[in-house]
């Protein structure tokens, strides 16, 4: 998992396994996952969007390798999902160089260009190709041949309402204390991700998901 927190793992190795281990409780059918092993709960719930539904979001970034392989199985997953879940997608922005990808996700969200397929696309150039989208110039020449007028994604990349929604995601980052990609946070409440020892691939990350899902939704009754 892509992480910027490297330190704070030294710091986590040197307080000892004992101190993990006591705390740890033996999962159990009606309790399979474990607070602070397998997802954390923030301590300030935010507001989520659609708020008559039970919203997951993953925190994400295009150059990240671990997010590449993570989206074929989160779209799988996704086409899955219950009535009322919806999943959304929130582009991070770590240090400056992250801002244009994020402006690259909303871009063509507002252009109704953003599918399964073209996100698909997208990892597919930067990881597999090897196609750099790290500037606007360089996503624009890469859409137009996908189909997308230059001028049409420039216009839009640079719109009021894409810097509004990136402005959002940004402050997303920060208040779900988002430090490595990918996480998955679910309905405001809790996050998740392979970081955590109990959900340390990316298929227990979903399984923590779906937990997590049934228990706001049992919260909800």
């Amino acid at each position: 998992m892509f992480r910027r927190w490297l330190s704070v793992v030294f710091a986590l190795f040197s307080l000892g396994f004992l101190t993990i281990g006591a705390q740890a409780q033996t999962p159990s059918k009606t309790n399979p996952f474990n607070e602070g092993f397998a997802y954390n709960r923030l301590a300030v719930p935010q507001p989520v969007s659609p708020s008559d539904k039970i919203v997951v979001y993953e925190f994400f970034w295009y150059d990240c390798p671990h997010c590449a392989d993570f989206d074929p199985l989160l779209e799988s997953w996704a086409k899955k999902l219950p009535a009322g879940v919806v999943l959304e997608r929130v582009p991070v922005a770590f240090s400056p160089q992250f801002v244009p990808q994020q402006h690259l996700y909303y871009a063509l969200k507002a252009l109704g260009k953003l599918t399964d397929a073209m996100q698909a696309k997208i990892f597919n150039a930067i990881h597999v190709q090897h196609i750099p989208l790290g500037t606007a110039e360089q996503m624009a020449n890469w859409l137009a041949q996908q189909g997308i007028p230059k001028k049409t994604f420039l216009d839009t990349y640079n719109s009021f309402g894409v810097n509004a929604q990136v402005k959002q995601a940004t402050q997303m980052v920060t208040d779900y204390q988002i430090q490595g990609v990918p996480t998955m946070a679910v309905q405001g409440m809790y996050t998740t991700s392979a970081a955590l020892p109990e959900a340390n691939n990316n298929k227990k990350v979903l399984e923590v998901v779906d937990y997590l899902i049934k228990k706001v939704q049992a919260d909800k009754k």
